[in-house]
């Protein structure tokens, strides 16, 4: 198996467990909001909603182009911060979020 084919393996995850569990959403926000300027949109989205609407289009078209992949990027750092600690999807997502920051990490374990 490619890098490519596991990080795609992995953002397959993460969309599986945001439609589990009701964090999936049918309609797209308002085109204005996917022109911020701030990390993780944080001005115009939430979290979760980054997650379905910026990382997994943007990483999916990366794989489809053959483009090479972001090294030493992380998105639980963010995660941690972003989900309060009683967030119910908290524990749901972080270790798929790790998973996939390990890839980016070349640490494929």
């Amino acid at each position: 198996m490619t890098h490519h084919d596991r990080v795609r393996q992995r953002l397959h995850a993460i969309e599986a467990q945001l439609r589990e569990h009701q964090h999936w959403q049918d309609n797209a926000p308002e085109a204005h909001v996917f022109e911020s300027t701030q990390p993780f949109f944080m001005d115009t989205m939430e979290p979760l909603e980054w997650l379905q609407w910026v990382l997994l289009p943007r990483m999916h078209q990366l794989i489809d182009a053959q483009q090479p992949l972001p090294q030493n990027f992380a998105v639980a750092p963010y995660y941690e911060m972003a989900l309060d600690a009683s967030h119910p999807f908290r524990v749901i997502i972080m270790p798929e979020l790790e998973q996939l920051d390990a890839l980016f990490a070349g640490d494929d374990a």
